[in-house]
């Protein structure tokens, strides 16, 4: 039997979090390698107009939104793979409905479909169910950096597999990556013994209206949400750039792609280290909302040869990839002990909607404005988020830990009290009904093994 206190994860719980992180490499995939390509090769379709090439690229975050939190509550009841197995199903149907599409209204709605399939709150659930509390942060972490080499991955696969198979070919691979997805979670995936609920893996009802009147976390979901509308807008804008101001074929935009990505994967790691290091992730957050305001205004009055694409192009992901990187990190350290499941459910759907903001104000903008425009709506949506950001404070440098109770330790009346007075505990919220207690606590100040020690104190001996 596996130690349960071991630093060290099971077979069993690496294999959950490496399948896991297959099944979403594979929906990422499906998802984002439509971006670069859709704007030029979108534009033969029937009936094909920026604006609803805009509304194709968006549609897919608008209902994934909408579906992603209820679907999570869903598999809190009937079980975590049904809901898995069931998404993934809806996302292959809307990829072959896009696939078997010659219009711009059938793309759409193969659209709707792919992201009416939103399995990403259970799959986190069920990788809660998997592991055990010590290595969740280790697992998670695991997907985070899958997803980010999904983009990169689909940024380049993405115009490669359009050039040899067409729009219809790419949305019958991203339907067939979607089947993958269920045979990894069929044979690879552990079964669970049971579904864990707790509050750092799901939304938490009680949780919920706290985490939308905190100041600092509605000021990170607004960036996630400015974010993501500016990737959108943004991919609505630079392919046609590429072909129509730099001359450059749409079938060679890859290397344009993999170029700016493998640069700026190196050029924001000082950057990360640097911000926690020193504490200093609000500076480091505040430069790069200001890098993607210049880089749009760059592109705006720049933007008309190869060099200068491209140059912009490296600087943007560069600003971009350390953000989609840090905020995450930022909502863990601001959101309150035992909110950080809401906290982060309310930050993906914020990601989503400002997909979909971001694709169908990047499409209007160019049918009325041109691709100029475009950029300096990128610009102002970045101008915005910098005037919130700049009243955010200083995040706590502290990590989130649920620790289960004793007994005797549930029965202490003042326990979360007793540990908010310790250095380097900020906050203690004890959750009876699942017997534990959620602490944010600096490392630096206190360790963990003795935070279980003051927690869970050792029985004593009387002689």
């Amino acid at each position: 039997m596996h130690d349960p206190h071991s630093e060290r994860m099971s077979s069993g719980e690496t294999r959950a979090a490496s399948g896991l992180a297959l099944v979403f490499a594979f929906r990422m995939l499906g998802m984002f390698m439509v971006l670069p390509v859709l704007a030029t090769y979108g534009m033969d379709l029937a009936g094909a107009t920026p604006a609803l090439i805009g509304l194709a690229i968006g549609a897919y975050g608008l209902t994934q939104a909408i579906f992603q939190i209820p679907f999570g509550v869903i598999s809190d009841r009937i079980g975590r793979r049904p809901v898995i197995y069931l998404g993934l199903i809806v996302f292959a149907l809307g990829s072959v409905l896009a696939a078997n599409s010659d219009s711009i209204w059938g793309v759409i709605a193969g659209r709707i479909l792919q992201g009416a399939g939103a399995i990403s709150a259970a799959v986190m659930a069920l990788l809660s169910d998997l592991t055990r509390e010590q290595h969740r942060t280790k697992a998670m972490a695991m997907i985070g950096m899958t997803i980010g080499l999904s983009f990169a991955v689909a940024m380049v696969v993405g115009p490669l597999l359009t050039r040899a198979f067409g729009l219809s070919g790419l949305f019958l691979a991203t339907g067939a990556m979607a089947l993958c997805g269920i045979v990894i979670v069929m044979f690879m995936v552990p079964r669970s013994t049971g579904t864990l609920q707790h509050r750092e893996s799901g939304v938490a009802k009680q949780a919920l209206l706290p985490t939308l009147r905190h100041p600092d976390l509605l000021r990170l979901d607004l960036g996630i949400f400015v974010l993501h509308a500016m990737l959108m807008s943004s991919f609505i804008a630079l392919p046609l750039a590429l072909v129509e101001k730099a001359g450059l074929p749409k079938e060679q935009h890859w290397w344009v792609y993999l170029t700016a990505l493998l640069i700026s994967f190196f050029a924001m790691i000082p950057f990360i280290i640097y911000g926690e290091k020193k504490r200093k992730m609000k500076r480091v957050l505040l430069g790069a909302v200001v890098t993607l305001m210049l880089t749009e205004l760059f592109f705006w009055k720049f933007g008309d040869s190869l060099r200068t694409l491209v140059i912009g192009t490296v600087v943007f992901f560069t600003a971009f990839n350390l953000l989609e990187a840090s905020l995450p990190s930022l909502i863990s350290k601001v959101s309150p002990a035992g909110g950080k499941g809401t906290a982060m459910g309310v930050y993906s759907t914020s990601q989503f909607l400002g997909s979909a903001l971001g694709g169908i104000l990047g499409g209007w903008l160019f049918q009325h404005g041109g691709l100029s425009v475009v950029f300096l709506g990128g610009a102002g949506l970045a101008a915005l988020w910098l005037a919130f950001a700049v009243t955010m404070r200083e995040p706590p440098y502290v990590t989130s830990l649920r620790l289960p109770l004793s007994p005797e330790a549930l029965r202490e009346a003042g326990l979360a009290e007793r540990l908010k007075a310790v250095n380097g505990v900020t906050d203690a919220v004890i959750v009876a009904e699942e017997a534990a207690i959620y602490i944010k606590l600096d490392t630096e100040l206190l360790d963990r093994a003795t935070l279980e020690q003051l927690v869970n104190p050792a029985p004593t001996c009387e002689a």
